[in-house]
């Protein structure tokens, strides 16, 4: 969508905003207001200017993974349907310390750790979206430019009472943990922001609703459209359970190597194909219908999880990388009788060789030592990717596989910073 192109017919614009509307609920767990979102589609459509998305990101050094990825991703859908994105840095709010979800005030940020974080978030978003089509800003912009009377002006737009309905809040109150006077401003100074870029829609998960929220009231006071708030759910990890978390361990990371991630879609529960098409890929949503119904009908799962696997290790990866990575799996997991659901240790990069990887075997309880690891290789009961190893010098690499005896499985991964 190019400014000043438009779709003449109304029979046109009620079909291309139904259209979109698909795209965009596609996954969500909450949309606030659904007909306002309608509404400003429509004339978005019939103005030919594209509508202002707006996501927050707190400059706290990620290594982003599917689940951080899936209001990216969502982001990227409405990229490709000609929407304006808008990043917003906090590196005046990473000051303070977003609260959410702690049961204590986090630390607040230097200015270079803020700089340096929010590029490492910049090189790792732009995996997802369009670079050339993404406009970045920092809110110190604006905030840092507000007088004592504005930011007055700001704190008597909410009452304490309302800053206390936070869960996080809430409950350090009840506890008597205290809260700094200077968190409530972290939900205020994010609503202005809202103000600032004059959102259309907010995006983030449904851990950031109090916040998003915030903004569409201060938008109101201000005198100003409320923005639409669109709420993003968490994604499951390998295990089906927890939250993807790296702490946790069930995560796939969206810089791992293109062998590891696609044997990592491998290991999900066959229960949460459908989640991950709808949150982990850009599939659109009558294709989503049809591979539902499929799975319904009692088609193999493990074919849709191939298909599954090779998409989203597509989107993050190039195409000969992904085939290359579905004929990996096939050989040294479907051929080899490798199972899928396996350990995973962690190597520095500097570690490539199987005994540089003993003591972390060790530590991971899979192997006693280089002693044990010599007597295996002698009797033939190591191998990798399936095949024989005869010296503790064999390379390993990203995504390898080693079998230790009759039953130990091990994946080799790559620690991240």
């Amino acid at each position: 969508m190019n400014e000043g192109k438009t779709i003449a017919s109304s029979s046109g614009i009620r079909q291309e905003v139904e259209r979109q509307m698909r795209i965009i609920l596609k996954g969500c767990a909450q949309v606030i207001q659904e007909e306002e979102l309608r509404e400003r589609l429509e004339r978005s459509l019939k103005t030919g200017v594209p509508l202002t998305v707006k996501l927050g990101m707190d400059p706290s050094a990620p290594d982003l993974h599917l689940g951080h990825a899936v209001v990216l991703r969502k982001l990227r859908q409405l990229q490709d349907l000609g929407h304006q994105i808008v990043i917003i840095i906090g590196d005046f709010t990473g000051k303070i310390g977003d609260p959410t979800g702690k049961a204590k005030g986090r630390r607040a940020l230097s200015d270079r750790e803020v700089l340096i974080n929010a590029q490492t978030y910049q090189d790792q978003v732009f995996h997802v979206l369009d670079r050339d089509k993404t406009t970045v800003r920092y809110n110190g912009e604006w905030l840092e430019l507000l007088t004592m009377k504005e930011i007055l002006r700001l704190a008597s737009t909410v009452t304490v009472a309302r800053m206390l309905e936070r869960d996080d809040f809430s409950n350090r109150y009840t506890r008597e943990i205290p809260i700094g006077l200077h968190e409530f401003f972290y939900p205020l100074m994010q609503a202005y922001d809202s103000v600032a870029v004059k959102a259309d829609i907010e995006l983030g998960g449904t851990d950031q609703t109090f916040n998003i929220l915030m903004g569409r009231s201060l938008q109101k006071d201000m005198g100003m459209e409320p923005q639409i708030a669109l709420f993003m759910p968490i994604l499951e990890g390998l295990d089906g359970k927890e939250k993807m978390s790296k702490s946790l361990g069930n995560y796939i990371g969206i810089q791992e190597d293109a062998r590891v991630m696609f044997q990592k879609v491998m290991e999900i529960p066959d229960s949460l194909i459908i989640r991950y098409f709808s949150l982990a890929t850009d599939i659109l949503p009558e294709e989503l219908d049809r591979i539902k119904k499929a799975l319904e009908d009692g088609e193999n799962p493990k074919d849709y999880k191939l298909m599954l696997a090779e998409q989203i290790t597509a989107l993050y990866h190039s195409a000969e990388e992904t085939g290359a990575a579905r004929e990996f799996f096939r050989q040294a997991f479907t051929e080899k009788g490798i199972p899928g659901d396996i350990p995973e240790i962690l190597l520095p990069d500097e570690i490539d060789t199987l005994g540089g990887a003993v003591p972390f075997l060790v530590e991971g309880k899979l192997a006693a030592g280089s002693n044990e690891l010599r007597r295996l290789l002698a009797q033939g009961g190591v191998r990798l990717n399936g095949e024989k190893l005869t010296t503790l010098d064999a390379p390993v690499c990203a995504g390898d596989v080693l079998k230790l005896g009759k039953k130990k499985f091990v994946r080799i991964g790559r620690q991240t910073e």
